[in-house]
């Protein structure tokens, strides 16, 4: 079967997964221009956005055989995409006026359904920090929302940073707990590292 930027993602998906470097190369052809405009628009840095392109690939063959055919790619690698992001923001203390700033009406990256699943999620994601214990959800905001490190909020809130990264992790296995699994690639301000 001849493959091009028109063969459905889930072919293109098995392709690479079977060995196909070609699948690969139309993959990058299809979603690259859109990865890097949406990378971009948060960046403001153009090597800045075109290094988080070459890292968001590269996630994609590290983790080829996690692959799901069935599920989308597209929100798959941005995703991957969006984590990225956050993690850039975070080493810069800037996560906070990320989160603030970001607006996902009047983007053609992602279409209505996906930025209203994502709204939802949020929402929903939100109402699930409001139910944490009250010690665990300052941490995790902390860590979440003003992109502070475990050592930067134990000595802060006058703890060992094993607490806190305690506290972190049981408020993470909390959340995805209870996020339906088809949402689970959605999930992806309060993530630390990406599997």
């Amino acid at each position: 079967m001849l493959l091009d930027e028109n063969t459905k993602d889930s072919q293109l998906v098995k392709a690479f997964q079977q060995g196909n470097v070609g699948a690969f190369d139309i993959i990058f052809k299809k979603y690259s221009t859109k990865l890097y405009g949406f990378a971009l628009g948060y960046l403001k840095s153009k090597e800045e956005a075109e290094g988080l392109v070459q890292d968001t690939f590269l996630k994609i063959w590290e983790n080829k055989r996690k692959l799901k055919a069935e599920s989308s790619l597209k929100s798959y690698m941005f995703t991957i995409a969006y984590h990225l992001i956050c993690r850039n923001f975070r080493s810069k203390k800037n996560h906070n006026v990320f989160l603030q700033e970001k607006d996902w009406v009047g983007t053609d990256i992602l279409n209505l359904q996906e930025r209203l699943e994502y709204k939802s999620l949020l929402e929903q994601v939100e109402k699930l920090i409001d139910a944490l214990p009250e010690k665990q959800k300052i941490i995790f905001l902390k860590s979440r929302k003003e992109g502070k490190s475990s050592k930067e909020i134990a000595e802060e809130m006058n703890l060992a940073p094993g607490t806190v990264d305690n506290n972190i992790s049981a408020a993470l296995k909390f959340l995805r707990s209870r996020i339906h699994p088809r949402e689970l690639t959605l999930f992806l301000c309060f993530i630390i590292e990406f599997q």
